[in-house]
């Protein structure tokens, strides 16, 4: 089967190495990387899941996850797992039909000679549960650093655009400053009061002569 951007991806319930099941069906609102590879612990496999667990960090800053999906029972996984310190979940698709439903299960070649079997791909699954981005035949070098680049910008376009800010009030004008008021001449100093006149001497009377 083969997708197309736009259509409504698959829905699915598998084993995960978490422990439990993981349902796609059970993200609503999260950007989901699913990524589709032939086996554990494989030379390619190895580096591409390595690579996807260096990008996990900016794929959760973007809103994203990611999970890897095989035919390997969970057993295989966990070791695959531990050994090189994964991040993210692998689930295991023992009856293939996942794989079918994604188109990741089919002929193929490897090393020169058709065969049948998984076809390393990659699908992004939007929030809203459609199929965003889908790259059906991967080649491992690069290939995270795209899948990164393509989330970006599928995140960019989820994000609500700011709304734009009304313009500010012009600014008031400053009062015009006040002229100081003139300044006061000081009140002329009072005159001293005249000193007061003293008394005039009075002259000694005349001894009346005596007659003779």
């Amino acid at each position: 089967m083969s997708l197309t951007v736009g259509q409504p991806a698959p829905s699915f319930t598998l084993p995960s190495s978490d422990g439990g099941t993981f349902a796609l069906d059970d993200l609503h609102g999260t950007i989901v990387v699913v990524y589709f590879y032939p086996r554990d612990n494989t030379p390619g496999c190895t580096i591409e899941a390595q690579d996807f667990r260096d990008v996990v960090p900016e794929l959760k800053r973007l809103g994203a996850i990611v999970v890897g999906i095989s035919k390997d029972s969970i057993a295989s996984h966990c070791k695959f797992r531990d050994r090189y310190h994964l991040s993210f979940p692998l689930l295991s698709d023992a009856d293939g039909a996942v794989l079918e439903a994604y188109g990741a299960w089919g002929e193929k070649v490897l090393y020169g000679k058709p065969m049948t079997g998984v076809i390393r791909s990659t699908v992004i699954v939007a929030g809203d549960g459609t199929v965003a981005g889908h790259w059906p035949k991967v080649s491992v070098k690069g290939h995270a650093a795209d899948v990164v680049a393509a989330v970006a910008a599928l995140a960019s376009q989820a994000a609500p655009k700011a709304k734009p800010t009304s313009a500010p009030a012009p600014a008031k004008k400053p009062a015009p400053a006040r002229k100081p008021a003139p300044a006061r001449k000081p009140a002329p100093a009072k005159k001293k009061p005249a000193p007061a006149k003293k008394p005039a001497a009075r002259k000694p009377a005349k001894k009346a002569r005596r007659r003779a």
